[in-house]
């Protein structure tokens, strides 16, 4: 049985508090890919690509370590929302979202280059809006909430009165799926022979 590290390739606080939330120890080496912009296909898989670029990206650094790398998109139509820019922007991304559904994707990669572990996974949650009023969404701009979010909100935060329904994994929305990871973590940590070291 081998002893490894488990590293968030992330600066994001929500997927830290996340691992934290359901006990796993980590420690965090951001990646700094600088991320393509969607240019058309399958949006999901433009997610994994990104996961795995992060994921690797650390990899190559750590090659005894566990590394995992996610990224989240928010799909509405055929339109990938990422993180709006200024407050224009943001506008008009809640705008479009109010009173429609719209798709959450979070996809995630495990690798491990000493066992030439990789798996890269996806997981969709589908969320709808209600008819939202110029006045929150003003509000909410005014927070600073909506600029370093992908599709101008976050689930956990004041735009949570924005959602009437969602069907899915909640915690994907927030930018990591809990059930989904855990699974699959713990089958490859059997798999593998693997334990998690205590950071």
């Amino acid at each position: 049985m081998q002893t490894v590290e488990l590293i968030l390739a992330s600066s994001s606080p929500r997927r830290q508090a996340l691992l934290q939330q359901i006990g796993y120890s980590f420690s965090i080496h951001p990646s700094h890919l600088q991320e393509p912009a969607f240019a058309g296909g399958d949006p999901a898989r433009y997610a994994c690509s990104l996961a795995a670029m992060k994921a690797s990206e650390i990899a190559k650094r750590h090659p005894q370590s566990l590394v995992v790398g996610a990224d989240t998109i928010v799909i509405l139509g055929q339109t990938v929302l990422g993180k709006p820019a200024d407050a224009v922007e943001a506008r008009s991304m809640l705008s479009s979202l109010s009173n429609r559904s719209h798709q959450v994707i979070t996809a995630y990669s495990i690798q491990l280059r000493g066992c030439d572990l990789e798996t890269t996974r996806h997981v969709t949650t589908t969320v709808h809006f209600r008819q939202l009023q110029a006045e929150e969404i003003e509000t909410y701009i005014r927070t600073s909430d909506p600029f370093d979010k992908a599709g101008a909100y976050g689930i956990q935060d004041y735009s949570s009165i924005f959602v009437d329904r969602i069907t899915g994994c909640f915690y994907n929305v927030v930018g990591f799926p809990l059930a989904d990871f855990h699974t699959i973590l713990q089958a490859l940590l059997t798999q593998y022979q693997l334990t998690l070291r205590q950071v």
